[in-house]
């Protein structure tokens, strides 16, 4: 393994298929994140950026490679809050998809649930720690 550093820096986007961008910005707005990015790319696509009230990393929003059919996935995007009881409820209350519980396995693991965005992909709420 080389010990030259690489110039990578942040991570400043994570990217989630999105077949209907207008579906899944909305969806993302009713959760209280930031659209600032729209533009037109490559013809008949759009590149869309959503970003959550605090930080600075988004999820672009992209339609699927011609072609192919859109197959819901774990993201793997974890978003924190303070109090995850009330974030559980607040996502039942505005129907979106959420397991029925928030999971509490104890220490280290902070408690967390599980919700899908209007394509079946699924992404995680954990309780920030401290």
């Amino acid at each position: 393994m080389s010990t030259t550093a690489t110039r990578i820096g942040t991570i400043s986007l994570v990217c989630v298929v999105s077949p209907d961008v207008d579906r899944a910005i909305a969806f993302y707005e009713s959760l209280g994140f930031e659209k600032r990015t729209d533009i037109p790319f490559g013809g008949q696509y759009r590149w869309v950026e959503v970003y959550p009230p605090v930080g600075t990393t988004g999820i672009a929003l992209a339609p699927p490679p011609e072609g192919k059919d859109l197959t819901p996935q774990e993201t793997g995007i974890i978003i924190t809050t303070d109090d995850i009881d009330a974030s559980h409820a607040q996502f039942k209350s505005l129907g979106v998809d959420v397991d029925a519980e928030v999971s509490r396995m104890g220490d280290p693991v902070p408690p967390m649930f599980w919700f899908r965005d209007p394509h079946g992909h699924s992404l995680m709420v954990v309780q920030q720690q401290g």
